[in-house]
């Protein structure tokens, strides 16, 4: 019969194991950022396709990778997808709203930010992540409470994007907007009861996209603050779409206008 410090020792175990990448592409993505690796923990008697190549990145990067069982990995993992490799790094480091606007500005680009008003599901999350680095999005605010946080599901659905973007975690979403507003951006909110289709409005220039929640969208008083809001057409029975699915039709419409 296990005692309470057998139970102690478990949970600190299950404790150094918060921050963690998992899976070989986000692996991959990670060692070619500039962001710290405390170890990387590989599957013993994996050397085979990218798992070489992870291991000869660390050993550049000098990074120390320790060979383990499965069975360490699967109690290390938090997605229950490894693909024989996990890095354990420090807490995910936010950015300033500051530091969005400060790339923008060295890109000599318009400012084109995503504002995710309380996702809670850390897979829509990651593909959300994953679409905006595509789309060239400079950043992303999150609130500090009602949403998910970048964690390891997050990490891996984003296919490693979350290493190459900027986000930042504000305590109020409405206060940034009202930063934001006296920084020169339109604040442009998503809402199925909105008059302007998206694909209707102007979306160049110095912009900020809102979209609200999986299950209850903007809140009130982020819809109230928006300068715009704008619709996707629905012509199904379905009269609602994933946040990340919204999201990734919102900015790529972003990305056509501000590339003509």
């Amino acid at each position: 019969m296990k005692n309470k410090k057998d139970f102690k020792i478990k949970k600190e175990e299950e404790n150094s194991y918060d921050d963690i990448i998992e899976g070989r592409n986000s692996v991959i993505e990670l060692l070619n950022s500039d962001r710290d690796i405390n170890k990387i923990f590989v599957q013993s008697g994996e050397r085979h396709g990218s798992i070489n190549k992870i291991i000869a990145m660390a050993k550049e990067n000098k990074v120390i990778v320790k060979e383990v069982e499965k069975s360490k990995l699967d109690f290390m993992s938090k997605t229950k997808n490894h693909q024989g490799v996990i890095a354990v790094v420090p807490p995910f480091n936010y950015c300033m709203v500051e530091d969005i606007l400060e790339l923008a500005k060295s890109k000599n680009e318009d400012v084109f930010i995503l504002i995710l008003d309380g996702i809670e599901d850390p897979h829509n999350l990651g593909s959300i992540i994953r679409t905006a680095e595509t789309a060239g999005v400079h950043g992303i605010i999150i609130p500090k409470r009602r949403t998910v946080t970048v964690n390891s599901t997050v990490s891996k659905v984003s296919a490693g994007a979350v290493e190459h973007i900027k986000i930042a975690r504000v305590n109020n979403i409405n206060d940034t907007i009202r930063k934001l507003k006296q920084e020169g951006l339109w604040i442009i909110g998503t809402d199925g009861d909105a008059k302007t289709y998206y694909y209707n409005q102007d979306l160049t220039g110095n912009i900020a996209l809102v979209i609200g929640s999986e299950g209850y969208g903007m809140s009130k008083l982020v819809k109230d603050n928006s300068d715009i809001l704008v619709k996707i057409p629905m012509k199904g029975k379905i009269t609602s779409l994933n946040a990340s699915v919204s999201a990734g039709i919102v900015m790529y419409e972003a990305v056509k206008q501000r590339n003509r």
